[in-house]
Protein backbone atom coordinates (compact mmCIF):
# COMPACT_ATOMS: atom_id res chain seq x y z
CA UNK A 1 0.00 0.00 0.00
CA UNK A 2 1.20 3.61 -1.03
CA UNK A 3 1.91 6.01 2.08
CA UNK A 4 -1.29 7.71 3.66
CA UNK A 5 -2.95 10.76 2.00
CA UNK A 6 -5.97 13.04 2.22
CA UNK A 7 -7.58 13.21 -0.78
CA UNK A 8 -11.01 15.38 -0.49
CA UNK A 9 -14.34 14.27 -2.42
CA UNK A 10 -14.85 17.69 -4.67
CA UNK A 11 -12.63 20.45 -3.68
CA UNK A 12 -13.46 23.53 -6.74
CA UNK A 13 -10.25 23.91 -9.14
CA UNK A 14 -9.65 27.69 -8.21
CA UNK A 15 -6.70 29.05 -9.57
CA UNK A 16 -4.67 32.75 -9.46
CA UNK A 17 -6.38 33.44 -13.00
CA UNK A 18 -10.08 33.25 -10.61
CA UNK A 19 -8.92 34.90 -7.96
CA UNK A 20 -7.55 37.93 -10.48
CA UNK A 21 -10.98 38.43 -12.04
CA UNK A 22 -12.92 38.19 -8.74
CA UNK A 23 -10.63 41.20 -7.48
CA UNK A 24 -10.92 43.16 -10.97
CA UNK A 25 -14.76 42.57 -10.36
CA UNK A 26 -14.70 44.01 -7.12
CA UNK A 27 -12.65 47.20 -8.05
CA UNK A 28 -14.55 48.29 -10.89
CA UNK A 29 -17.86 48.75 -8.68
CA UNK A 30 -20.19 46.76 -10.24
CA UNK A 31 -20.40 43.60 -8.35
CA UNK A 32 -24.56 42.80 -8.78
CA UNK A 33 -25.77 41.62 -11.79
CA UNK A 34 -24.20 43.33 -14.71
CA UNK A 35 -22.08 43.46 -17.71
CA UNK A 36 -19.91 40.31 -16.58
CA UNK A 37 -23.15 38.67 -15.82
CA UNK A 38 -24.23 39.61 -19.39
CA UNK A 39 -20.89 38.43 -20.86
CA UNK A 40 -21.18 35.12 -19.31
CA UNK A 41 -24.79 34.35 -20.41
CA UNK A 42 -23.62 34.77 -24.02
CA UNK A 43 -20.28 33.36 -23.95
CA UNK A 44 -22.82 29.86 -22.37
CA UNK A 45 -25.39 30.51 -24.90
CA UNK A 46 -22.79 30.35 -27.80
CA UNK A 47 -21.35 27.15 -25.83
CA UNK A 48 -24.47 25.08 -25.45
CA UNK A 49 -26.04 26.08 -28.50
CA UNK A 50 -28.87 27.03 -26.91
CA UNK A 51 -31.35 29.94 -28.66
CA UNK A 52 -31.20 31.37 -25.16
CA UNK A 53 -29.66 31.61 -21.78
CA UNK A 54 -30.08 33.21 -18.48
CA UNK A 55 -27.53 32.86 -15.60
CA UNK A 56 -29.26 32.53 -11.98
CA UNK A 57 -28.56 32.22 -8.40
CA UNK A 58 -28.55 28.40 -8.79
CA UNK A 59 -29.84 25.23 -10.91
CA UNK A 60 -33.18 24.97 -8.67
CA UNK A 61 -33.73 28.38 -9.55
CA UNK A 62 -33.20 27.38 -13.33
CA UNK A 63 -35.62 24.54 -12.78
CA UNK A 64 -38.13 26.37 -10.84
CA UNK A 65 -38.35 29.45 -13.09
CA UNK A 66 -38.96 26.76 -15.84
CA UNK A 67 -41.80 25.68 -14.61
CA UNK A 68 -43.64 29.37 -13.47
CA UNK A 69 -42.43 30.03 -16.57
CA UNK A 70 -44.36 27.66 -18.19
CA UNK A 71 -47.48 28.22 -16.33
CA UNK A 72 -47.34 25.11 -14.61
CA UNK A 73 -48.80 25.03 -10.95
CA UNK A 74 -52.15 23.76 -9.19
CA UNK A 75 -54.01 21.21 -10.60
CA UNK A 76 -50.69 20.33 -13.17
CA UNK A 77 -48.49 16.94 -12.71
CA UNK A 78 -44.70 17.14 -13.57
CA UNK A 79 -42.99 13.67 -13.88
CA UNK A 80 -39.59 13.45 -12.44
CA UNK A 81 -36.98 10.47 -11.27
CA UNK A 82 -37.14 8.59 -8.20
CA UNK A 83 -33.04 8.22 -8.38
CA UNK A 84 -31.97 12.04 -8.12
CA UNK A 85 -31.22 14.60 -5.38
CA UNK A 86 -34.39 16.56 -4.01
CA UNK A 87 -33.81 19.60 -5.38
CA UNK A 88 -35.33 17.66 -9.19
CA UNK A 89 -38.69 17.28 -7.96
CA UNK A 90 -38.87 19.91 -4.50
CA UNK A 91 -39.27 22.38 -7.89
CA UNK A 92 -42.61 20.93 -8.19
CA UNK A 93 -43.69 21.35 -4.53
CA UNK A 94 -42.88 25.23 -5.11
CA UNK A 95 -44.79 25.78 -8.10
CA UNK A 96 -47.78 23.74 -6.49
CA UNK A 97 -48.25 21.09 -9.17
CA UNK A 98 -48.56 17.40 -8.54
CA UNK A 99 -45.18 15.30 -7.76
CA UNK A 100 -45.11 12.17 -10.36
CA UNK A 101 -42.04 9.82 -9.12
CA UNK A 102 -41.19 6.93 -12.23
CA UNK A 103 -38.68 4.24 -11.18
CA UNK A 104 -35.40 3.86 -13.18
CA UNK A 105 -34.77 0.88 -15.65
CA UNK A 106 -33.34 -2.52 -14.32
CA UNK A 107 -29.65 -2.07 -13.67
CA UNK A 108 -29.60 1.75 -14.98
CA UNK A 109 -29.18 5.12 -13.47
CA UNK A 110 -31.96 6.64 -16.13
CA UNK A 111 -35.63 5.69 -16.51
CA UNK A 112 -36.42 4.43 -19.70
CA UNK A 113 -38.06 6.78 -22.51
CA UNK A 114 -41.25 4.37 -22.56
CA UNK A 115 -41.89 4.72 -18.21
CA UNK A 116 -41.42 8.61 -18.51
CA UNK A 117 -44.41 8.16 -21.60
CA UNK A 118 -46.33 5.63 -19.68
CA UNK A 119 -46.79 8.01 -16.55
CA UNK A 120 -48.46 10.79 -18.77
CA UNK A 121 -52.09 11.43 -17.68
CA UNK A 122 -54.07 14.61 -19.05
CA UNK A 123 -52.79 16.59 -16.43
CA UNK A 124 -49.23 16.37 -17.48
CA UNK A 125 -47.00 19.34 -18.26
CA UNK A 126 -43.89 18.43 -18.17
CA UNK A 127 -40.97 15.71 -17.07
CA UNK A 128 -37.76 16.72 -15.85
CA UNK A 129 -35.17 14.38 -16.68
CA UNK A 130 -32.04 14.09 -15.46
CA UNK A 131 -28.48 14.04 -16.66
CA UNK A 132 -26.98 11.95 -14.20
CA UNK A 133 -23.03 12.53 -13.16
CA UNK A 134 -22.27 14.28 -16.46
CA UNK A 135 -23.76 11.29 -18.90
CA UNK A 136 -27.21 13.54 -20.94
CA UNK A 137 -30.42 10.99 -21.02
CA UNK A 138 -32.02 9.73 -24.03
CA UNK A 139 -33.96 13.36 -25.25
CA UNK A 140 -34.38 11.56 -28.73
CA UNK A 141 -35.68 8.54 -26.86
CA UNK A 142 -37.91 10.16 -24.69
CA UNK A 143 -39.17 12.86 -27.41
CA UNK A 144 -40.08 9.78 -29.89
CA UNK A 145 -41.73 7.58 -27.16
CA UNK A 146 -43.86 11.07 -26.73
CA UNK A 147 -44.94 11.53 -30.65
CA UNK A 148 -47.64 8.90 -29.56
CA UNK A 149 -49.25 10.87 -26.40
CA UNK A 150 -52.20 12.50 -27.50
CA UNK A 151 -53.91 13.71 -23.94
CA UNK A 152 -52.00 17.17 -24.14
CA UNK A 153 -53.84 20.03 -23.23
CA UNK A 154 -52.31 23.48 -23.57
CA UNK A 155 -53.45 26.15 -20.99
CA UNK A 156 -51.82 29.15 -22.32
CA UNK A 157 -49.62 30.47 -25.20
CA UNK A 158 -46.24 29.01 -24.25
CA UNK A 159 -47.55 25.85 -23.62
CA UNK A 160 -49.44 25.82 -27.23
CA UNK A 161 -45.78 25.74 -28.88
CA UNK A 162 -45.99 22.01 -27.46
CA UNK A 163 -48.14 18.99 -28.98
CA UNK A 164 -46.83 17.22 -25.90
CA UNK A 165 -45.19 17.30 -22.24
CA UNK A 166 -42.23 20.28 -22.03
CA UNK A 167 -39.07 18.32 -21.69
CA UNK A 168 -36.96 19.87 -18.91
CA UNK A 169 -33.59 18.64 -18.55
CA UNK A 170 -32.05 18.97 -15.06
CA UNK A 171 -28.36 18.76 -16.04
CA UNK A 172 -26.46 20.30 -13.11
CA UNK A 173 -24.10 17.67 -13.87
CA UNK A 174 -24.28 18.10 -17.35
CA UNK A 175 -22.16 21.59 -18.69
CA UNK A 176 -19.80 20.05 -21.91
CA UNK A 177 -21.90 17.38 -22.32
CA UNK A 178 -23.19 16.03 -25.48
CA UNK A 179 -25.50 13.30 -27.10
CA UNK A 180 -25.34 12.76 -30.79
CA UNK A 181 -23.23 15.61 -31.28
CA UNK A 182 -25.92 18.19 -29.43
CA UNK A 183 -24.78 19.75 -26.49
CA UNK A 184 -26.66 19.77 -23.30
CA UNK A 185 -28.94 23.26 -23.42
CA UNK A 186 -29.72 22.80 -27.07
CA UNK A 187 -31.24 19.67 -26.96
CA UNK A 188 -34.37 19.24 -24.26
CA UNK A 189 -37.54 21.89 -24.21
CA UNK A 190 -35.27 23.95 -21.09
CA UNK A 191 -32.01 22.85 -19.66
CA UNK A 192 -31.24 23.73 -15.79
CA UNK A 193 -27.40 24.05 -14.80
CA UNK A 194 -25.78 24.51 -11.90
CA UNK A 195 -22.55 25.94 -11.10
CA UNK A 196 -22.18 24.86 -7.35
CA UNK A 197 -18.72 24.85 -5.69
CA UNK A 198 -18.45 21.25 -6.52
CA UNK A 199 -19.49 21.31 -10.13
CA UNK A 200 -17.28 20.89 -13.08
CA UNK A 201 -17.52 24.67 -13.95
CA UNK A 202 -18.20 27.09 -10.64
CA UNK A 203 -19.15 30.20 -10.09
CA UNK A 204 -19.39 29.22 -5.83
CA UNK A 205 -23.30 29.67 -6.58
CA UNK A 206 -25.12 29.80 -9.73
CA UNK A 207 -26.50 28.21 -12.23
CA UNK A 208 -28.15 29.22 -15.99
CA UNK A 209 -31.64 28.82 -17.38
CA UNK A 210 -31.21 27.57 -21.17
CA UNK A 211 -33.78 27.13 -23.79
CA UNK A 212 -34.15 25.70 -27.24
CA UNK A 213 -36.01 27.18 -30.38
CA UNK A 214 -39.39 25.41 -30.03
CA UNK A 215 -41.15 28.78 -31.64
CA UNK A 216 -41.84 31.25 -28.93
CA UNK A 217 -39.68 34.62 -28.76
CA UNK A 218 -36.58 34.00 -27.14
CA UNK A 219 -36.75 37.17 -26.03
CA UNK A 220 -40.12 37.20 -24.57
CA UNK A 221 -38.96 34.19 -23.03
CA UNK A 222 -35.15 36.18 -21.54
CA UNK A 223 -37.45 39.05 -19.91
CA UNK A 224 -39.54 36.60 -18.41
CA UNK A 225 -36.47 34.84 -16.70
CA UNK A 226 -35.11 38.93 -15.85
CA UNK A 227 -38.58 39.54 -14.28
CA UNK A 228 -38.82 36.42 -12.27
CA UNK A 229 -35.42 36.67 -10.39
CA UNK A 230 -35.58 39.98 -9.65
CA UNK A 231 -38.99 40.39 -7.89
CA UNK A 232 -40.53 40.88 -11.45
CA UNK A 233 -39.15 44.86 -12.26
CA UNK A 234 -39.04 45.41 -15.20
CA UNK A 235 -34.94 46.88 -14.99
CA UNK A 236 -32.00 45.51 -12.78
CA UNK A 237 -29.50 48.03 -11.61
CA UNK A 238 -27.62 48.07 -14.54
CA UNK A 239 -30.25 49.60 -17.12
CA UNK A 240 -31.32 51.64 -14.21
CA UNK A 241 -27.80 53.06 -14.34
CA UNK A 242 -27.40 57.07 -15.38
CA UNK A 243 -29.41 60.39 -14.91
CA UNK A 244 -32.63 59.96 -14.70
CA UNK A 245 -33.28 55.52 -15.52
CA UNK A 246 -34.25 55.34 -12.29
CA UNK A 247 -37.97 54.67 -13.55
CA UNK A 248 -39.44 50.70 -13.24
CA UNK A 249 -42.09 48.60 -12.75
CA UNK A 250 -42.75 45.52 -10.82
CA UNK A 251 -45.22 43.50 -13.22
CA UNK A 252 -46.03 40.20 -10.24
CA UNK A 253 -44.52 39.77 -7.18
CA UNK A 254 -41.36 37.80 -7.91
CA UNK A 255 -38.37 36.38 -6.68
CA UNK A 256 -34.64 37.04 -6.16
CA UNK A 257 -32.44 34.59 -7.16
CA UNK A 258 -30.07 36.96 -9.95
CA UNK A 259 -26.60 36.08 -10.27
CA UNK A 260 -23.81 38.89 -9.20
CA UNK A 261 -20.96 40.31 -11.48
CA UNK A 262 -18.67 38.94 -8.38
CA UNK A 263 -19.80 34.92 -8.93
CA UNK A 264 -19.76 35.79 -13.40
CA UNK A 265 -16.23 37.33 -13.26
CA UNK A 266 -15.70 33.68 -11.29
CA UNK A 267 -17.47 32.11 -14.37
CA UNK A 268 -15.79 33.52 -16.82
CA UNK A 269 -12.04 32.72 -15.86
CA UNK A 270 -13.19 29.19 -15.37
CA UNK A 271 -15.07 29.31 -19.25
CA UNK A 272 -11.12 30.18 -20.62
CA UNK A 273 -9.89 26.84 -18.86
CA UNK A 274 -13.27 24.48 -19.23
CA UNK A 275 -11.94 22.81 -22.00
CA UNK A 276 -8.64 21.83 -20.35
CA UNK A 277 -10.60 20.63 -17.50
CA UNK A 278 -13.08 18.86 -19.12
CA UNK A 279 -9.86 16.86 -21.39
CA UNK A 280 -8.52 16.03 -18.08
CA UNK A 281 -12.14 14.90 -16.44
CA UNK A 282 -11.83 12.46 -19.13
CA UNK A 283 -8.15 11.37 -18.88
CA UNK A 284 -9.14 10.79 -14.62
CA UNK A 285 -12.25 9.09 -16.41
CA UNK A 286 -10.26 6.74 -18.64
CA UNK A 287 -7.28 5.77 -15.96
CA UNK A 288 -9.68 5.01 -13.39
CA UNK A 289 -11.32 2.22 -16.03
CA UNK A 290 -7.86 1.22 -16.73
CA UNK A 291 -6.37 0.91 -13.53
CA UNK A 292 -10.03 -1.47 -12.17
CA UNK A 293 -9.72 -3.62 -15.40
CA UNK A 294 -6.56 -4.32 -15.41
CA UNK A 295 -6.77 -5.75 -12.08
CA UNK A 296 -10.31 -7.73 -13.19
CA UNK A 297 -12.29 -6.32 -10.89
CA UNK A 298 -14.78 -4.53 -13.31
CA UNK A 299 -18.06 -6.38 -14.71
CA UNK A 300 -20.33 -4.70 -17.75
CA UNK A 301 -23.24 -5.48 -16.22
CA UNK A 302 -25.12 -6.22 -13.15
CA UNK A 303 -28.55 -7.05 -14.30
CA UNK A 304 -28.61 -10.20 -13.25
CA UNK A 305 -25.93 -9.61 -10.84
CA UNK A 306 -22.01 -10.53 -11.57
CA UNK A 307 -20.06 -12.56 -9.24
CA UNK A 308 -19.87 -10.74 -5.90
CA UNK A 309 -16.62 -8.12 -5.65
CA UNK A 310 -17.02 -6.72 -9.52
CA UNK A 311 -17.53 -3.06 -9.78
CA UNK A 312 -19.76 -1.73 -12.39
CA UNK A 313 -18.37 1.67 -13.66
CA UNK A 314 -21.45 4.19 -14.97
CA UNK A 315 -19.88 4.37 -18.91
CA UNK A 316 -18.99 8.05 -19.62
CA UNK A 317 -17.88 8.05 -23.10
CA UNK A 318 -19.59 5.98 -25.78
CA UNK A 319 -20.13 6.55 -30.00
CA UNK A 320 -23.33 7.85 -29.18
CA UNK A 321 -22.64 10.68 -26.41
CA UNK A 322 -19.76 12.11 -24.63
CA UNK A 323 -20.18 13.18 -20.84
CA UNK A 324 -18.50 15.29 -18.90
CA UNK A 325 -17.12 13.62 -16.35
CA UNK A 326 -19.17 15.48 -13.28
CA UNK A 327 -18.84 11.63 -11.04
CA UNK A 328 -17.49 8.95 -11.05
CA UNK A 329 -20.62 6.38 -10.15
CA UNK A 330 -19.46 2.37 -9.06
CA UNK A 331 -21.30 -0.50 -7.98
CA UNK A 332 -20.17 -2.82 -6.43
CA UNK A 333 -22.09 -6.60 -7.08
CA UNK A 334 -23.14 -8.31 -3.59
CA UNK A 335 -22.91 -5.92 -1.94
CA UNK A 336 -25.64 -4.77 0.42
CA UNK A 337 -26.31 -0.91 2.47
CA UNK A 338 -24.69 -2.37 5.33
CA UNK A 339 -21.28 -3.67 3.08
CA UNK A 340 -21.72 -0.78 0.91
CA UNK A 341 -21.28 1.43 3.79
CA UNK A 342 -18.25 -0.21 5.34
CA UNK A 343 -16.52 0.05 2.28
CA UNK A 344 -16.90 3.54 2.30
CA UNK A 345 -15.63 3.52 5.49
CA UNK A 346 -12.20 1.74 4.49
CA UNK A 347 -12.12 4.39 2.11
CA UNK A 348 -12.05 7.09 4.88
CA UNK A 349 -9.47 5.41 7.05
CA UNK A 350 -7.35 5.57 4.41
CA UNK A 351 -8.19 9.35 3.76
CA UNK A 352 -10.14 9.08 0.66
CA UNK A 353 -13.81 10.54 0.91
CA UNK A 354 -16.22 9.08 -0.89
CA UNK A 355 -20.08 9.62 -1.35
CA UNK A 356 -23.50 8.28 -2.44
CA UNK A 357 -24.91 9.10 -4.93
CA UNK A 358 -28.17 9.19 -4.76
CA UNK A 359 -30.40 8.01 -2.06
CA UNK A 360 -33.56 7.57 -3.88
CA UNK A 361 -36.35 10.26 -2.96
CA UNK A 362 -38.69 7.43 -1.35
CA UNK A 363 -36.33 6.93 0.83
CA UNK A 364 -36.56 10.48 2.31
CA UNK A 365 -38.26 11.81 4.72
CA UNK A 366 -39.95 15.03 2.61
CA UNK A 367 -40.94 12.28 0.04
CA UNK A 368 -42.58 9.60 2.38
CA UNK A 369 -44.56 12.52 3.65
CA UNK A 370 -45.90 12.93 0.03
CA UNK A 371 -47.05 9.37 0.21
CA UNK A 372 -44.11 7.73 -1.83
CA UNK A 373 -43.02 4.15 -0.75
CA UNK A 374 -40.07 2.60 -1.65
CA UNK A 375 -41.01 -0.81 -2.51
CA UNK A 376 -42.52 0.72 -5.93
CA UNK A 377 -39.64 1.58 -7.06
CA UNK A 378 -37.17 -1.35 -6.73
CA UNK A 379 -34.78 -0.86 -9.32
CA UNK A 380 -33.92 2.69 -7.86
CA UNK A 381 -33.20 0.89 -4.60
CA UNK A 382 -31.11 -1.90 -6.55
CA UNK A 383 -28.93 0.99 -8.33
CA UNK A 384 -28.57 2.80 -4.56
CA UNK A 385 -27.57 0.21 -2.68
CA UNK A 386 -24.47 -0.59 -3.87
CA UNK A 387 -23.38 2.32 -5.07
CA UNK A 388 -20.25 4.11 -4.17
CA UNK A 389 -19.12 7.37 -5.91
CA UNK A 390 -15.43 7.97 -5.76
CA UNK A 391 -13.17 11.28 -5.82
CA UNK A 392 -13.16 13.09 -9.36
CA UNK A 393 -11.83 15.88 -9.67
CA UNK A 394 -8.95 18.02 -11.80
CA UNK A 395 -6.93 18.58 -8.25
CA UNK A 396 -5.94 15.15 -8.77
CA UNK A 397 -2.43 13.89 -9.62
CA UNK A 398 -2.01 10.36 -11.43
CA UNK A 399 -0.27 8.95 -8.32
CA UNK A 400 -3.90 9.75 -6.64
CA UNK A 401 -5.52 7.48 -8.88
CA UNK A 402 -3.66 5.00 -8.46
CA UNK A 403 -4.39 5.20 -4.83
CA UNK A 404 -7.98 5.36 -4.94
CA UNK A 405 -8.06 2.19 -6.91
CA UNK A 406 -5.36 -0.01 -5.00
CA UNK A 407 -7.35 0.85 -1.69
CA UNK A 408 -10.59 0.47 -3.30
CA UNK A 409 -9.98 -2.81 -4.44
CA UNK A 410 -8.55 -3.44 -0.88
CA UNK A 411 -11.86 -2.11 0.84
CA UNK A 412 -13.92 -4.25 -1.19
CA UNK A 413 -12.16 -7.77 -0.53
CA UNK A 414 -11.78 -6.63 2.58
CA UNK A 415 -15.72 -5.93 3.61
CA UNK A 416 -17.35 -8.57 1.20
Amino acid sequence: MQEQRYIPFSPPDITQAEIDAVAEALRSGWITTGPRTKELEGKLRDYTGAAGLACLNSATAALEGALRICGIGPGDEVIVPAYTYSASAAVVEHVGAKLVLVDVASGSFFPSAEAYAAACTPHTKAIIAVDIAGVMADYDALFAALESYTGWQPANELQACFTRPIVIADAAHALGATRGGKPAGSVADFTAFSFHAVKNFTTAEGGALAWRDFGYSSDELYRQVMLYSLHGQTKDALHKEGVGNWEYDIEYPGYKCNMTDIQAALGLAQFERYPQLLARRRELVQMVEHYLDTAGVTSSSFDPPTEGGKVQLLKHFAPEYESSAHLMLTRVAGATEEVRNAIIAKMGEAGITCNVHYKPLPMLSAYKNLGFNMADFPHAYAQYENEITLPLHTLLTNEDVAYICEHYIAAIKECL
